[in-house]
C-alpha cells in the first residue's frame, strides 16, 4: 500500500458514518454574504471609485460626453503621444489629430511596445477596490494591447459602468470572456520593498470618468 492509498483509506473510514449528500454544491453552499458594504448613493459610489483609483496611483479625470474628445486630446498631447493604439469598436469621434494604430492580431510585442499610448473603454469599474475590468469587447480590444504600451487611458461611463462591489461586478461579467482586472498602473516590489512600476504592464494609467451619455 502506497501513501496515496493510505490517505484515501483514512478519508473513507472517517466518512463511513456520514450520510451521502445528494445536494448540488451550488445549492449546498450558502450565498447570503453581503453584496456591498453600506448603502451609497450613485454620487458617493463614483467618488469612492475615484478615491480608490487615485490611491492605486492612477490619474483620475472627470468630464462629460461632449468634452471627452478634447480631454483625450489634451491628455495625449501632454504625454507627447503621436501614435495611439485603438480597439476596433472605440467610438471614432473620441480621438482626433493623432495617428491611430489599429488593434491587429498579427502585431508583434515589439510593435506594440513602440506605440505611445492606448485608449480603451471598460466593461465595469468597482468602487470598493478601485478596479477596472476589461473583457475584450470591441471598445477594449485584445488583452495584450493594455499590457504592452507604457501609457493606458481607460474611459469609464458613469454611472452606468460603475458598481460598488466585486459581487455586483461578477453579476455583469461573462466568465467565458478574457477578463483583465486592473487596479492602478503595473507595479511590483523587491525584497527591499522598492516599488517599480511598469514591469507587468503600463507604467501610467489614466482613467477618465465620463458622465452624460
Amino acid at each position: 500500500m502506497n501513501s496515496r492509498e493510505r490517505i484515501l483509506g483514512r478519508v473513507r473510514r472517517a466518512l463511513a458514518d456520514v450520510p451521502e449528500d445528494d445536494t448540488a454544491y451550488d445549492q449546498a453552499v450558502s450565498r447570503d454574504y453581503l453584496r456591498q458594504h453600506g448603502e451609497l448613493t450613485v454620487e458617493e459610489t463614483v467618488d469612492l471609485l475615484a478615491e480608490n483609483l487615485a490611491d492605486y496611483r492612477a490619474i483620475v479625470h472627470r468630464t462629460d460626453a461632449a468634452a471627452l474628445p478634447s480631454v483625450l486630446a489634451g491628455l495625449l498631447a501632454a504625454r507627447g503621444a503621436r501614435t495611439v493604439l485603438v480597439p476596433p469598436g472605440l467610438p471614432s469621434h473620441w480621438l482626433t489629430g493623432v495617428e491611430q494604430v489599429p488593434d491587429r492580431a498579427e502585431s508583434t510585442p515589439h510593435e506594440l511596445d513602440g506605440v505611445d499610448s492606448v485608449v480603451t473603454g471598460c466593461a465595469v469599474a468597482i468602487a470598493e477596490t478601485g478596479t477596472l475590468v476589461l473583457d475584450g469587447a470591441p471598445d477594449q480590444g485584445r488583452r495584450r494591447i493594455t499590457l504592452v504600451p507604457d501609457h493606458h487611458i481607460c474611459v469609464v461611463r458613469v454611472p452606468d459602468q460603475v458598481v460598488s462591489s466585486v459581487p455586483q461586478a461578477l453579476e455583469r461579467l461573462d466568465p467565458t470572456r478574457p477578463l483583465t482586472w486592473i487596479s492602478g498602473p503595473s507595479a511590483t516590489s523587491d525584497i527591499e520593498l522598492d516599488r517599480v512600476e511598469g514591469v507587468h504592464g503600463p507604467r501610467t494609467l489614466e482613467v477618465v470618468l465620463v458622465s452624460g451619455g
